[in-house]
């Protein structure tokens, strides 16, 4: 969900011309040791039905998981007690209205062009997970992420009146498709772009949602790295790029990561 906050800090992105694939190969990453394996997967969270992308590498190493972990989970029902992972639950936080104002217009811009939710590749992979009966759980939760976002100094929101103004639909709805066809490709560069914008428009925004959250989940995964067996692991494609990245923390902390080509 938080991500699609992000898509408002793309409007006025360069074009990315690239035609879509009709077998896309998202990039995905690998961390392991010698009884560890962590797979990352750059996720979109909403996505058209035009594109295969779940298959071969992707496939084969979510197979070989014992184990899914998300950004989060967003709840899909009531609480089911005793469930791995973080508690799936309402969050008691009321998100601002600029949270609700911006989430809706970058869900309506994504639907306009036929992206779903429900398409979403986290939404695809949560589901294969449990119809397999793979554990599942959550980085954070969606509390936390509401308490981030609605915890933020003032002036990394958005605001009515504010300049430059909140983009037109069919600039972000075009947006959106550039965005879904660079990741299919696997290409970095427009995620590492779009962070670069962010980080110049909101410096406090693009260090709450990327920097230190990046941090936090090099920890979890150097911490998990202590207990044998194979994980995958799924956030946003833009928590991979960039000179803030997961992986930039992994290698910090000694953690090397090669592309599964």
């Amino acid at each position: 969900m938080i991500n699609w906050l992000i898509a408002t800090a793309l409007a006025a992105a360069p074009p990315v011309a690239a035609p879509l694939p009709a077998d896309a190969q998202p990039a995905m990453f690998m961390v392991r040791d010698a009884d560890t394996t962590i797979y990352l997967f750059g996720t979109f969270h909403a996505l058209d039905s035009r594109t295969q992308w779940f298959n071969k590498d992707l496939r084969d190493a979510f197979d070989q998981s014992n184990e899914l972990v998300l950004e989060t989970l967003i709840p899909e029902g009531p609480v089911v007690p005793g469930r791995r992972g973080l508690p799936i639950r309402a969050p008691s936080v009321t998100p601002s209205a600029s949270f609700l104002a911006t989430t809706r217009m970058a869900i309506d811009a994504g639907q306009a062009q036929g992206m779903q939710v429900s398409n979403g590749a986290d939404m695809i992979l949560r589901h294969a997970a449990e119809q397999e009966g793979k554990p599942v759980e959550g980085l954070e939760t969606l509390e936390f992420q509401l308490n981030m976002f609605n915890s933020m100094p003032a002036a990394s929101r958005s605001q009515p009146g504010d300049t430059p103004a909140a983009p037109p639909i069919q600039s972000l709805s075009k947006t959106m498709v550039q965005m879904e066809s660079a990741w299919k490709q696997g290409d970095q560069k427009v995620f590492v772009d779009m962070l670069g914008q962010l980080q110049q428009a909101s410096p406090d925004t693009y260090r709450v949602m990327f920097t230190e959250r990046n941090a936090r989940w090099a920890d979890w995964i150097a911490a998990r790295m202590r207990t044998p067996g194979t994980v995958f692991v799924a956030v946003g494609a833009g928590h991979l790029a960039g000179k803030d990245s997961l992986l930039v923390r992994l290698a910090e902390k000694g953690i090397g990561s090669t592309r599964v080509e």
